[in-house]
């Protein structure tokens, strides 16, 4: 039965996390996508050590009920003291009347500049999973 299920790889769809100012970085998430993003679901936390000691966020939901083609939404502040831990966003979405998810995975230590590239439709350096 499981072997059944098609499983269908997500593609052209990104998390970038930018710099804003000193104190925090965005997080967008962004369809590269010829086709809207239907009923979006992303899920964020964090979880790492911090000075010696264990931390774990709160994990945090957000709901779009479309994300058009070819644009990106802001999906939450990230403060500068969690960027060294490791930041999750676990985002599930319909596309062409198929359910898609993917889990985006920034390790302790990857936002930083060696990891810049150009944030599409922003024109700014960031670091991007695609």
């Amino acid at each position: 039965m499981k072997k059944d299920i098609e499983i269908r790889k997500v593609q052209d769809v990104a998390i970038a996390i930018i710099p804003k100012d000193e104190e925090f970085w965005d997080v967008f998430l962004i369809n590269l996508q010829d086709v809207s993003l239907r009923n979006v679901i992303v899920n964020s936390n964090g979880y790492g050590n911090i000075d010696g000691k264990y931390l774990k966020t709160t994990t945090l939901r957000y709901f779009y009920e479309r994300i058009p083609p070819n644009t990106s939404v802001k999906v939450e502040p990230i403060q500068r003291k969690l960027l060294n831990i490791t930041n999750e966003f676990w985002v599930s979405f319909q596309m062409s009347d198929y359910l898609y998810d993917k889990k985006y995975v920034f390790v302790s230590g990857s936002l930083n500049e060696m990891n810049f590239t150009t944030i599409p439709f922003h024109e700014v350096k960031g670091v991007m999973i695609q």
